[in-house]
């Protein structure tokens, strides 16, 4: 092992010993760069890969010009429950909220028009938002809905569930769904809303759901970060 690799080892393993301990959880939040340098007698060069392989493993995050954190417990997210988010973080004595970016009709890509099973050049309904665990922006997610289904949703108040919001003002359930998940790099919105360098690791989920009657009445397109979630089943 080379003298830096030794030295990436060896930042590596103290730090991940002090998260371990609590040191720093008082305040969520690694010194800065410069005074790590110093703490280990390295270049920045050097602590910036030690930082980057404990951002790998998931241990610390990094915000776009606020420095390093400690990464709070991943939330489990089990996709056989038909569980909307707050009550899934709510289920784990977590807490969750959720901001609206912005909502609008517009025309929808041929994709999505695939996707919702509509005529191509259908106009759609999209909706943004960002949500948070704990104060933590963790993921964020594009809605687009079939508008037949749905009329004058734009108007009501998108933080809350659309799980309740659908079936307490359309009487519409959820019935069955199709997911594809698969990791990748996180788009520019994306990282722009979670603060995060553009093309970090996420997971990518995309959701198409039924409703009870078995049409398709909306797709969910979700970012995670990466060091966020983790995908709990038991199959029985």
């Amino acid at each position: 092992m080379s003298e830096s690799q030794t030295a990436v080892a060896t930042i590596c393993q103290t730090l991940s010993e002090k998260i371990a301990a609590g040191l720093y959880f008082a305040e969520g939040r690694l010194p800065s760069e410069r005074t790590l340098s110093e703490q280990f007698s390295t270049t920045r060069i050097t602590l910036r890969e030690s930082l980057s392989q404990l951002e790998a493993q998931g241990l610390i995050y990094r915000e776009v010009r606020r420095g390093w954190f400690i990464s709070p417990p991943r939330i489990l997210y089990n996709p056989l429950q038909r569980s909307h988010f707050h009550a899934m973080a709510q289920e784990q004595g977590r807490f969750a909220q959720t901001e609206l970016i912005d909502a609008c009709q517009r025309r929808a890509s041929d994709n999505l028009c695939q996707k919702l099973n509509l005529p191509l050049q259908s106009d759609i309904y999209c909706i943004r938002r960002l949500r948070y665990i704990d104060g933590r922006a963790v993921l964020y997610v594009e809605h687009y809905l079939n508008p037949q289904f749905f009329p004058d949703i734009l108007h009501a108040d998108l933080t809350q569930s659309l799980t309740d919001l659908y079936l307490s003002r359309y009487g519409i359930k959820y019935g069955r769904v199709r997911f594809d998940m698969v990791p990748t790099r996180l788009p520019q919105e994306a990282s722009d809303a979670l603060k995060v360098t553009a093309g970090s690791p996420a997971l990518f989920i995309t959701r198409i759901n039924r409703d009870q009657q078995d049409r398709v009445i909306d797709c969910d397109l979700e970012y995670w970060r990466y060091d966020a979630l983790q995908i709990d089943v038991e199959v029985g």
